[in-house]
């Protein structure tokens, strides 16, 4: 407390006691015991309430030891299983829980990695892919600026992410890795990666890429085969040695008919091999006859041109082309969409013509474009507008139900630029995504549907669209996100087919080690969505007739089930709603690959290398012993006394509150029993 703050509760004290001397002190009519009882209790009421009013702060400072921290990275993918290590594991986190030295030293947290990171609650080594770098990167945002030197329990193959060596250059805290798996070189030939297309045309040729690696001492041959329904289609000779141990082939195979193709890749293992199972590998061609067309009608240059092609290319079904507005009208019948890219005057014809063909099209609008010349030449929609532009930011509209949309941070995405003015739609519509200024949304659409007589439309007020692609990959690293929500908006404005009240999205195949998800929508008789309804999906092995059934669960606007659990296969299904005779059905393929079987050995080098890059060491599980011991005897790792001063006001002293309301009403009962009152 400070001097003047002990100087006001000196006063409070003496007005106090004056007041309590004057109410019970001077000519008063009660005995000389209850006068000095009354005038005790009014002092300490008056001079409590008048401390409550002055509210002096009283500091408290408290010391704490912090330990240092120790977090434990356990791999939990199925190569880990492969390598007959599951039993090193178990050890390994027993003997690190048990030690009671290495318990006293360091606070420790154990935590899982495949796909995903997350805090170990049991081990399956059933994952299908590790991700080290994100275990890593989280790691460290997880015990940023705290002494967390790491433990990282795995083989060091890595399936997923960014190469977790250039991670751990930025790690803030050494890396002690505990390498699972034989170190030991054996003779091996593998299929390393096989690339094709996911679409091919018929008739066409769609090309594959093989790369082949070999482990070895010596040179050899073998035969790499490519074969269809045990017919071989495609064969070749490949020679290795130690200097030349991988082998890069590129060819084509023909599309010869319509539907899924599935192929099967091998090269011929040695005799000595080790490892069979990395020499195959199985992948698939879904053959069309035709495919989506798009038109992209534009008079300008701009970054959106490019994202949009790039976006919707990225289906091999679908192909773009960009053209000028007088080069375009003659053409407009060979494409299934025409995008309206920033329209004016020069869109005269372009627009004759689409009234006229009645094709579906996607207007996207902006600073560039003449919307005196739109709000003339079409009825759909209007905006009143000035010269002005305006920064908006986009709101995803949950109950959307013309088709099933994730959100993809729409709300985190840069904002779009378009001119001053509120957009009206004039035909039945429905708002995809809506416009929203400094968070406050304002009511007017960005991006909505339009559906009448059969044709399909829809307008989009905002350019600058390719940074939310860029920042979809700084998010993601990946495209996938918004190349996927940009092709299903395409997938639904090329098509007029009729809509049904259940729709099911599925690939027609999936590989074994990727999501493998199928989505619905269900809407009521008034083609609302639905989002209270009751979604089964009956799958049926065709090989075995097992025949299993799984809940969809509700996504915002749409439903969805992960049939991840499947084995590979080709499977039917039957997607159904509870009480309604309402169900739609399809098959798909699921390839079995299950790249955590293609290691022979641990990455015992690279880890080294990170370790020797974060300060750390490297161990193998027979020297557990010798790195606890290293871990407890390092004095760069010690617990730190940390104090908390806290500043506390007397008016959070509830004790003192009490008080006053225990004088007060033992005063009023004192009162009570001398019949004073």
């Amino acid at each position: 407390m400070t001097t003047e703050t002990i100087l006001y509760i000196i006063i409070a004290g003496v007005i106090s006691l004056a007041l309590a001397l004057f109410m019970y002190g001077y000519k008063n009519k009660y005995s000389k015991s209850l006068r000095w009882t009354f005038g005790v209790l009014r002092f300490i009421t008056l001079f409590s309430l008048l401390v409550l009013l002055i509210n002096p702060k009283f500091k408290s400072e408290t010391y704490s030891i912090e330990k240092p921290k120790l977090p434990v990275l356990v791999d939990n993918s199925a190569s880990i299983m492969e390598l007959r290590q599951s039993d090193n594991v178990s050890a390994l986190l027993e003997n690190l829980k048990n030690n009671q030295e290495l318990n006293e030293k360091f606070d420790l947290s154990f935590f899982s990695f495949g796909s995903d990171f997350e805090e170990l609650d049991s081990l399956s080594f059933s994952e299908k892919n590790s991700n080290l770098s994100k275990a890593l990167e989280a790691t460290d945002n997880l015990f940023k600026n705290e002494i967390a030197p790491t433990i990282l329990v795995t083989d060091g193959n890595q399936t997923l992410g960014s190469d977790y060596e250039f991670i751990s250059a930025t790690y803030k805290n050494d890396v002690y890795p505990l390498v699972l798996g034989d170190s030991t070189k054996y003779t091996d030939l593998k299929i390393e990666r096989l690339n094709s297309n996911r679409y091919a045309f018929l008739k066409n040729k769609f090309p594959v890429e093989v790369i082949l690696v070999y482990n070895g001492t010596g040179s050899v041959t073998s035969q790499f085969l490519i074969s269809q329904n045990g017919t071989t289609v495609y064969r070749e000779t490949v020679a290795f040695s130690e200097d030349t141990n991988s082998k890069t082939l590129n060819f084509t195979l023909p599309a010869s008919s319509v539907g899924l193709q599935k192929y099967t890749a091998q090269i011929v293992p040695l005799d000595d091999e080790k490892n069979k199972t990395n020499n195959n590998k199985q992948f698939a061609v879904e053959v069309i006859d035709q495919a989506t067309n798009v038109l992209v009608v534009s008079d300008i240059i701009h970054p959106d041109l490019g994202a949009l092609k790039k976006s919707v290319t990225a289906n091999e079904q679908r192909t773009l082309t960009i053209q000028k507005p007088s080069e375009s009208v003659s053409i407009l019948n060979d494409y299934q969409l025409v995008v309206l890219f920033q329209p004016d005057r020069s869109f005269t014809q372009v627009y004759s013509e689409i009234k006229k063909l009645k094709k579906n099209t996607l207007t996207i609008t902006g600073t560039n474009t003449d919307w005196n010349f739109l709000n003339s030449i079409q009825q759909e929609f209007r905006k009143e507008t000035s010269l002005q532009t305006e920064d908006v930011s986009a709101a995803l509209n949950n109950n959307y139900g013309t088709f099933a949309v994730e959100d993809i941070g729409f709300n985190e995405f840069p904002p779009l630029k378009t001119t001053f003015g509120d957009l009206s739609v004039t035909v039945p519509h429905e708002i995809l995504l809506g416009q929203s200024i400094n968070s406050f949304e304002t009511g007017t659409p960005m991006l909505a549907t339009m559906e009448l007589n059969g044709k399909r439309d829809a307008i989009w007020d905002g350019e600058g669209f390719w940074k939310w692609r860029a920042q979809s990959y700084l998010q993601t690293e990946n495209f996938q996100e918004f190349d996927g929500f940009i092709g299903k908006m395409v997938q639904y404005l090329a098509s007029n087919k009729r809509r049904s009240r259940l729709e099911v999205d599925n690939e027609t195949f999936y590989y074994n080690n990727n999501p493998i998800k199928v989505s619905a929508q269900y809407f009521d008789k008034n083609y609302v969505f639905d989002s209270r309804a009751a979604l089964n999906i009956t799958v049926r092995n065709t090989e075995t007739e097992k025949q299993t059934v799984f809940p969809l669960l509700l996504k915002n606007n749409f439903y969805e089930v992960d049939l991840n659990s499947l084995p590979a296969g080709e499977y039917k299904y039957t997607v159904s709603v509870a009480d309604e005779s309402i169900s739609r059905s399809g098959n798909f393929t699921i390839l079995d690959f299950n790249v955590e079987q293609q290691f022979l050995n641990a990455d015992v080098s690279k880890l080294k290398r990170v370790a020797q890059k974060t300060n750390g060491t490297a161990y193998f599980p027979s020297e557990m012993e010798r790195m606890i011991a290293a871990l407890i005897a390092d004095d760069s790792y010690q617990s730190i006394q940390k104090s908390e001063l806290k500043t506390v006001p007397l008016i959070d002293w509830k004790y003192l509150l009490a008080l006053i309301v225990l004088t007060l009403s033992a005063e009023w009962f004192i009162r009570k029993y001398n019949g004073l009152i």
